[in-house]
């Protein structure tokens, strides 16, 4: 390792979904300049390092779910003694259901800088690739295993109004996306992002129920993002008239003036003040 300085520094660097290409400048500065490079696959970095021609002097230790809880405190150590360390995933930022998490806050409780070098990430590029809504979003990374954890939790799921993106195996794809068409129905919309940026990269845009019988016949290999559209918004039903005068009496009787019950109520129901100073008053 090169010579310390008084403060260490973690770097997380966003790893190329698969075509190198897309690694930036200073991805590649970190990996030659780094004194300790953690990489959840120490070989897949080796040759990711050789396509981008970058020389890595610093020292390679593997970093991967079945070692971070070990590894995590050796790390710290070296961060400690003023070394710079860069984590790198298969693809995309560390920490996004990938390891680094664990690392990360065990680096900020130890008072070590944290940084990142951004890149790639396999949820937004599906996200903009889906055709779906974007702008508003939410990221349920890789559903439970089981056949009943994973339904429980797409029953919860199911009203979420947000674009709703999901990492999911090839092996368990079509069980998911089954229990998904029944959750959500098999009219919503969905996208299937498979392999992106390599050579077969392939998204399929079709509604839910369609999507399981495609994935049923031929089971998608590679690594997969899949995108669903959010659930259509419920449409408020306006309570009546009596109601809302209650409503109003009721807060009156605890003592607030006329007007600010009427606020609360025309807030509550999400109906204009004006409408319910109406109904009060006629």
């Amino acid at each position: 390792m090169g010579e310390m300085s008084e403060v260490g520094r973690l770097v997380l660097l966003g790893a190329p979904l698969g075509n190198p290409a897309d690694a930036s400048a200073r991805f590649r500065e970190v990996l030659a300049t780094a004194d300790v490079v953690a990489a959840e696959d120490t070989r897949r970095l080796t040759r990711l390092a050789r396509d981008l021609a970058v020389t890595v002097p610093g020292r390679i230790v593997s970093y991967f779910e079945g070692n971070e809880e070990r590894r995590t405190p050796e790390l710290v150590d070296v961060l400690a003694a003023g070394y710079t360390v860069a984590l790198v995933t298969d693809g995309g930022m560390p920490s996004v259901s990938d390891p680094g998490y664990r690392l990360v806050r065990a680096a900020l409780d130890a008072g070590v800088p944290v940084t990142a070098a951004p890149g790639p990430s396999a949820v937004t590029t599906a996200l903009a690739l889906s055709g779906l809504p974007c702008d508003r979003f939410c990221f349920e990374g890789f559903l439970p295993r089981t056949p009943g954890g994973r339904r429980s939790r797409l029953r919860a799921l199911a009203a979420e109004e947000r674009t709703l993106v999901l990492f999911e195996a090839p092996h368990r794809i079509a069980g998911a996306l089954a229990d998904l068409a029944e959750a959500f129905g098999p009219d919503r919309p969905a996208a299937l992002c498979r392999e992106l940026t390599k050579t077969y990269e392939e998204v399929v845009r079709r509604p839910l129920g369609e999507l399981a019988e495609w994935a049923a016949a031929g089971e998608p290999r590679g690594e997969i993002t899949l995108v669903v559209a959010g659930a259509p918004p419920a449409e408020a039903v306006r309570p009546d008239d009596d109601t809302l005068r209650a409503a109003v009496a009721a807060r009156e009787a605890v003592g607030l003036s006329r007007r600010d019950a009427i606020t609360e109520v025309a807030i509550e129901y999400g109906l204009r003040r004006r409408e319910v100073y109406t109904v009060v008053h006629s």
